[in-house]
């Protein structure tokens, strides 16, 4: 998949077939989505393209309003989300900043810069829900008549439901926050997973004698934004060995560290492998991107009176993981 960032670029096609969306989670049903629109691109001999945003809109407004309860809880990083995308056969994704510029589009300044200029679309298919341009004054019945105007055909996609639920992205935040992962795989199709490099931190763990693997969820220190999982987790990890490797990880902020601390309070998934590889080293895990599926929700993040509360504490959540483990198998 060729990504952009921006659409005035020299590298994107003069033609496409076309969705657009926030696309959190890549759930099954922009899954079936990118996949109609892959079938279209194909009929029509041009690549299928995504355009999404980066931050997510209703971020950009928490900010500018400074009202952080306006900020949806974020299902995955921009990483995790074109990986995604590009797993479901994407030619060509476009990322373009939700800023003032964009937001005062109206829907006939969008449809003419972005849709036609911008991308050539010649296919565009939108959710039943769209809206789009300066205060949400564009709809499908707008992008319709444009088609007509500028040769593009528009079609829209009805919800898609599995078990009777209507999947999307608030369904998927709903139940992780409510720590329900059956239901998360099921709207999501594969287990729920953050990916990332992992980078150092303060070297706690190894004071506390429970090494982690720290990876920075949300990078952008203006965003309002949270992770929608957030707590202690049972987890597998991917991308060290042939095999996925046991672990407990602390997805948020660390209540009980310093929030002054190396990490500046920015939200990390700190993973403790169970049982630690020996022929990775003691170091074996900084730089490697890992991927990391979380399995079961132990608990909410907690705060302790100190370090010597906190090892106990860690060491009781190891505990429950190798018991849930233990189940697991039989």
């Amino acid at each position: 998949m060729h990504t952009f960032r921006g659409f005035n670029h020299p590298g994107i096609a003069k033609a496409s077939a076309l969705t657009i969306g926030n696309f959190d989670g890549v759930h099954r049903g922009h899954q079936a989505m990118l996949s109609l629109v892959r079938n279209e691109a194909r009929n029509r001999g041009v690549p299928s393209c995504v355009l999404t945003f980066e931050p997510h809109p209703r971020d950009y407004f928490a900010r500018i309003l400074d009202k952080p309860n306006l900020a949806p809880a974020r299902i995955a990083t921009l990483r995790d989300k074109l990986a995604e995308l590009e797993a479901c056969g994407v030619d060509q994704c476009v990322v373009i900043p939700f800023n003032e510029t964009l937001s005062s589009k109206t829907p006939s300044s969008f449809v003419e810069d972005v849709l036609v200029t911008g991308l050539g679309a010649k296919y565009l298919l939108v959710g039943d829900d769209f809206k789009f341009g300066a205060k949400r004054a564009g709809d499908y019945s707008f992008l319709v008549e444009s088609g007509h105007n500028h040769g593009f055909e528009v079609a829209r996609m009805n919800s898609y439901e599995v078990g009777g639920v209507r999947v999307s992205s608030s369904e998927v935040r709903s139940a992780l926050a409510r720590g329900d992962f059956v239901q998360v795989e099921q709207l999501l199709g594969r287990p729920y997973s953050i990916s990332g490099h992992v980078v150092h931190g303060r070297h706690l763990g190894r004071e506390l004698g429970c090494r982690t693997l720290n990876v920075r969820f949300l990078r952008s220190f203006q965003s309002h934004s949270s992770p929608a999982a957030q707590g202690i987790f049972v987890v597998e990890v991917l991308g060290l060995t042939k095999n996925p490797l046991e672990g407990v990880a602390n997805l948020g902020v660390r209540p009980t560290i310093d929030s002054n601390d190396v990490n500046q309070g920015r939200v990390l998934l700190e993973t403790h492998i169970l049982d630690w590889p020996k022929e990775l080293g003691q170091d074996g895990g900084y730089g490697r991107v890992i991927k990391v599926n979380l399995l079961h929700k132990l608990h909410d993040e907690l705060k302790y009176d100190g370090l010597d509360s906190l090892k106990v504490g860690i060491q009781r959540d190891c505990d429950q993981a190798r018991q849930w483990f233990q189940m697991r198998k039989q």
